[in-house]
């Protein structure tokens, strides 16, 4: 079987595309970019993401956002909530946004992706400058309070297991592009201020 599985990759070449990215995003009349919304549950990442695609979209750019949560009811449906699961789902999420720049368009991610070498990984997919670290700093108490989904109340009774910032670690970014903090700032400001960084970029 490993055998077998070691010359199915072995035979795998990508195949060059005559279009270039370049090209596509030429036609666009835009430069291709990577937002990557990292930050625990509840912190604003998914409100965000589609405040800012709605205004991106108003701009005459061409957009989509690729949502955790949107992600694991099909592409990662297959996956658990475990470590391995959580790393498997950030790299799967990672080349298809991959895929979408290569395609020209402006790509926001909106996913916890806990762990710094995971998010790392996604980065070293893209070429310099592609890719936008955006750390959603939302408090601790203000995340849990907000609960949209009532999972921290179900992490601290026990009824869910590896809930991140209960017993599963958020290791937030180092070095982010970014950092918006939604209880501190109005949703309206946080959207100029990642617009004004796509456009500064």
């Amino acid at each position: 079987m490993n055998e077998a599985v070691s010359l199915s990759r072995h035979s795998i070449r990508p195949y060059p595309l005559l279009l270039s990215s370049e090209e596509r995003a030429a036609l666009k009349s835009q430069t291709p970019r990577c937002l990557w919304l990292t930050g625990l549950s509840g912190a604003g990442k998914s409100t965000l993401a589609n405040a800012l695609e709605l205004q991106l979209n108003r701009q005459g750019l061409h957009t989509f956002v690729l949502d955790g949560d949107n992600l694991r009811a099909g592409l990662c449906r297959d996956l658990g909530m475990g470590a391995q699961c959580r790393r498997e789902n950030i790299r799967r999420t990672a080349e298809v946004a991959r895929l979408m720049v290569d395609a020209g368009l402006i790509v926001i991610v909106a996913a916890i992706s806990p762990f710094r070498a995971d998010r790392e990984a996604a980065r070293r997919l893209f070429a310099d400058a592609e890719f936008i670290e955006v750390f959603v700093s939302t408090p601790f108490a203000v995340c849990a309070q907000r609960d949209p989904k009532g999972l921290y109340r179900a992490a601290r009774e026990g009824r869910i297991k590896d809930f991140t910032g209960i017993d599963s670690p958020y290791e937030a970014p180092l070095q982010a592009e970014c950092e918006i903090d939604t209880h501190a700032l109005e949703m309206a400001e946080a959207c100029l201020r990642l617009t004004a960084l796509l456009l500064k970029k």
